[in-house]
């Protein structure tokens, strides 16, 4: 029976052939690309331009090329573009393949520094050709080490409207997977030398599974600055932090609000949108859109940017939610040009006029067309400002609209939002004070109509009664849609003004409790400064007497700590603050791991290659300084002699006691032939041998910028290079965290860290 259904399966056709030719976004070759409502209704909105629109439906039903990012804060990075121009490009072009030449990649002209790429190239044409095998083999495997980062092109154009600096606090909203959130994390270091920004990110989405997606990339990057947490984002909870000792409330510099959307900017690639849009999807997804939105204008700093973005074309879905926020916000917020910001991008202005459409092809121009049954899904802030002269105030021509025909891309909506002043309901709410005894609210002083200090929003009920009853507590009375405060308080509802009920404009979104979903998190534990780990850490590392003790944490309050993370200073200060009213999934960067008999070595821990950037400014001594030969020596061989080693490095090895090592290359700007930015690994040093703890995808990496061939062909091994491939592919298959045979200090590290999220093997090849 088996073998009769082998052959059945063989003789069947796959289908793969087709999928191939269709290019990077095929797979769906049985879904017709063909949607007359959706072409019906942007036809008639006239989003387009005139003659345009057969161009705009014919963009839409090609594949998307595929388009690839450098990590721009590494020092990597311009190594990385020199690799890829002279190594790859160059060849890509002499390229044949079934009598038509290969298109090479080609930079996007409107991204900085020449640090993103898009190309046409199919899986089929990959296939056909060795040499294209091998640049895709390089994308996927400095995707893996986080050197390059697989992104729409779209996709990158709202962190870099945020125009972040290295001191800002940002929040992304909705921020699975995360590439977005890799941008921001990549310009907070800019500026590599600086091992602890004092800016930090937070990333949050609402799906706990989506969160360890947004884990894995941001842990590629091996920041000290980057938090994610699990929150519905139209009612994330207000953060406290310590301020010259007292209690503040966290506003951010930056906000990216990227919201979730109707999707039909993606059709190019998710093919499944041509048949499932309809219009119903945006007027589900505006009340969300809009929650989310006046969320993240309320936690924003005065002076601060928000952009505010979608993958939709809809003005459903993008004007009209900023045209809602900019009316309710009274003058607070406003849209930002920011038409110079990306030269070389092309967009189409936003629009002050549109209509709406039911899916059973009705149209609506404004509110007072709409019968009384159908205003339950359709409201008021979908239609555009019925007041002319509030309407050109707003400057909706701002908003940013990309077209998928006119640089090859796909369909997107940005605007940047810059706030002036506190949101008017948080100004004219009054102060409360929790009575500690009755737990009731008692009132301010102060009219109710006195505009407070700060532009606070309402204390979350996700705050615990505990907290929220401490004395000296005040919150601002930001209230739910209908003017609410707190519930616990026990105040009365705010009538709405006679303005607001004639408006009906979204107010504050509604209180909820907190709600936790997915795994319990293990605790985050900050050590003191006196804790007994850094005993022989201190002595054994020489670290420096700025090392930030404090900043350093666990996971864990029982037994034997296993791994030892780092934050900066401004993220511990939010999480000890925020410990109870936040879940938090993931942060910090690993910097030290134990051994598991590491005592005999001089310290219980070892270095950790993810944090050794962060790590090293600090370390003073169990430095070895070593040249390009000795690099290749390290990653090429599995545990070499010392003898090995350069005659510098060698005498600088034989000084050193048996243990973790950091091995440091400084660049040697008179020798441009060698990599010009800084490398450094961490090792083992042995009784007679050294070797390198290095993960298997950052060992090519580095082995690639010192011009060693790493891959395989199809046919088996590819050309090996005099530098010792053959023993790079031994080595990766054999490795198992021992330190070698004379030093075997350091533990087995192909286990998953449940702490984590993550792999924590910085010896393992993954899988």
């Amino acid at each position: 029976m088996g073998k009769r259904s082998r052959q059945r399966q063989k003789n069947q056709p796959t289908g793969r052939d087709d999928r191939d030719n269709a290019g990077w976004g095929a797979g769906y070759a049985d879904i017709v690309k063909e949607n007359k409502l959706f072409e019906h209704y942007y036809h008639e909105l006239g989003l387009v331009p005139a003659g345009e629109f057969e161009q705009f439906m014919d963009a839409m039903r090609e594949p998307l090329p595929a388009t690839i990012r450098i990590t721009g804060y590494k020092s990597h990075a311009k190594e990385i573009l020199h690799c890829l121009k002279e190594k790859y490009f160059k060849d890509i072009q002499e390229v044949e393949i079934d009598g038509q030449k290969i298109e090479a990649p080609q930079p996007l002209i409107w991204y900085p520094d020449e640090q993103a790429w898009h190309t046409n190239m199919s899986r089929k044409i990959i296939r056909k050709s060795p040499l294209l095998e091998k640049f895709h083999q390089f994308l996927v495997s400095e995707t893996e080490s986080g050197n390059i980062s697989r992104q729409e092109a779209v996709s990158m154009i709202p962190p870099l409207l945020l125009k972040i600096e290295s001191h800002h606090k940002i929040l992304d909203m909705c921020a699975a997977p995360g590439s977005k959130t890799a941008q921001l994390i990549e310009m907070l270091h800019s500026d590599m030398d600086v091992p602890f920004p004092e800016g930090f990110v937070i990333a949050n989405d609402v799906d706990n599974k989506r969160c360890y997606l947004l884990v894995h990339q941001a842990k590629r990057l091996n920041s000290p600055c980057i938090m994610v947490v699990n929150h519905d984002a139209s009612c994330i909870p207000t953060l406290n932090i310590d301020l010259d000792g007292k209690k503040d409330i966290l506003f951010y510099d930056r906000i990216l609000c990227d919201v979730p959307c109707s999707g039909d900017g993606t059709m190019r690639k998710n093919i499944d949108v041509w048949k499932k849009w309809t219009t119903s999807n945006s007027l589900h997804l505006h009340g969300l859109q809009m929650r989310i939105a006046v969320r993240g204008v309320e936690q924003l700093a005065v002076g601060g940017r928000m952009v505010y973005s979608t993958c939709s074309l809809n003005p459903i879905e993008d004007e009209a939610v900023i045209a809602a926020l900019l009316e309710k916000s009274e003058g607070a917020l406003e849209l930002a040009d920011a038409s110079a910001d990306l030269p070389g991008l092309r967009w189409m202005p936003g629009v002050s006029s549109w209509k709406l459409m039911t899916k059973e092809g009705q149209w609506f121009s404004d509110w007072s067309e709409v019968p009384s049954h159908r205003r339950t899904q359709i409201r008021p802030t979908m239609f555009p400002p019925t007041d002319a002269e509030k309407l050109a105030d707003m400057h909706l021509e701002r908003c940013m609209r990309i077209l998928p025909h006119h640089q090859n891309t796909g369909g997107f909506f940005v605007a940047v939002l810059v706030k002036k002043a506190p949101m008017p309901w948080n100004r004219r709410y009054p102060k409360l004070k929790r009575d500690v005894s009755s737990g009731s609210a008692v009132q301010a002083e102060g009219s109710p109509g006195a505009p407070t200090p700060a532009d606070a929003p309402r204390l979350p009920e996700s705050v615990p009664a505990a907290a929220e009853g401490e004395v000296g507590v005040e919150v601002e009375g930001g209230g739910g849609l209908e003017g609410k405060v707190d519930k616990e308080a026990g105040a009365p509802k705010r009538p709405l003004s006679a303005q607001e009920t004639s408006a009906k404009v979204c107010g504050p979104p509604a209180s909820k409790k907190m709600k936790l979903f997915g795994y319990k998190e293990d605790p985050f534990v900050f050590l003191t400064e006196e804790d007994p780990v850094f005993t022989t850490i201190q002595s054994f590392y020489d670290l420096a007497p700025n090392f930030p003790k404090r900043n350093v944490l666990t996971r864990t309050h029982d037994g034997k700590k296993r791994h030892l993370y780092m934050v900066s200073k401004e993220l511990r200060n939010v999480l000890l603050n925020n410990s109870e009213r936040m879940k938090v999934i993931n942060t910090g960067v690993k910097v030290w791991s134990r051994n598991s008999d590491g005592e005999e070595f001089g310290s219980p821990f070892r270095l950790a290659q993810e944090g050794i950037y962060t790590l090293q400014p600090y370390i003073r001594s169990r430095i070895i300084r070593v040249s390009v030969e000795d690099i290749k020596v390290l990653l090429t061989q599995e545990n070499p002699y010392l003898s090995k080693l350069q005659e510098d490095a060698h005498a600088q090895a034989k000084k050193l006691v048996m243990g973790s090592i950091v091995l440091k290359y400084n660049p040697n700007p008179n020798n441009p032939t060698e990599p010009q930015c800084p490398i450094q690994l961490c090792g083992w040093r042995g009784k007679t041998s050294i070797r390198a703890f290095v993960p298997r995808n950052e060992r090519f990496h580095y082995l690639r910028m010192l011009g060693v061939e790493v891959f395989k062909e199809k046919q088996g091994l590819g050309q090996k290079g005099k530098d010792g491939d053959k023993e790079v592919e031994e080595e990766e298959e054999k490795m198992e965290g021992v330190a070698g045979k004379e030093g075997g200090a350091a533990e087995k590290e192909a286990e998953l860290d449940p702490q984590n999220g993550d792999e924590n093997g910085s010896l393992e090849p993954k899988k």
